[in-house]
């Protein structure tokens, strides 16, 4: 059925950039969206962006907007998130999805295996 693998986290400093690659094997997901989640220690798993089949249409929470940037590369299988001014608070595990285009992880079907984040202030 295809798996979704996550790769680009690390330990970086507060103000410092990383970026994620979320990239499919086994099958293509060009047709799906594809999102990013992620979850600190001791909180719910939250949204935090998504990206339409085509590239054209965005969606990000408030708390990474200006910051994070969506994109993929069809033609790669791959969906990236673009990290950047980063602070303590998006210490987490960051998953990425494909679904629908949704904040809500309930619209999505299929999930990667996460990549730890760790901001250090």
């Amino acid at each position: 059925q295809g798996q979704l693998v996550v790769s680009g986290g690390g330990l970086v400093q507060a103000g410092g950039s990383l970026r994620l690659s979320c990239t499919a094997s086994g099958r293509t997901f060009s047709g799906y969206a594809m999102g990013w989640f992620r979850q600190a220690p001791g909180l719910e798993r939250e949204f935090v962006a998504s990206i339409n089949w085509s590239g054209r249409g965005t969606l990000y929470a408030d708390s990474v907007k200006g910051r994070f940037t969506i994109s993929r590369d069809n033609g790669k299988n791959t969906v990236y998130l673009q990290m950047n001014s980063l602070k303590p608070e998006d210490t987490a595990i960051y998953y990425c999805a494909a679904g629908r285009l949704s904040s809500h992880e309930g619209s999505y079907d299929y999930w990667g295996q996460g990549t730890q984040v760790t901001v250090s202030s």
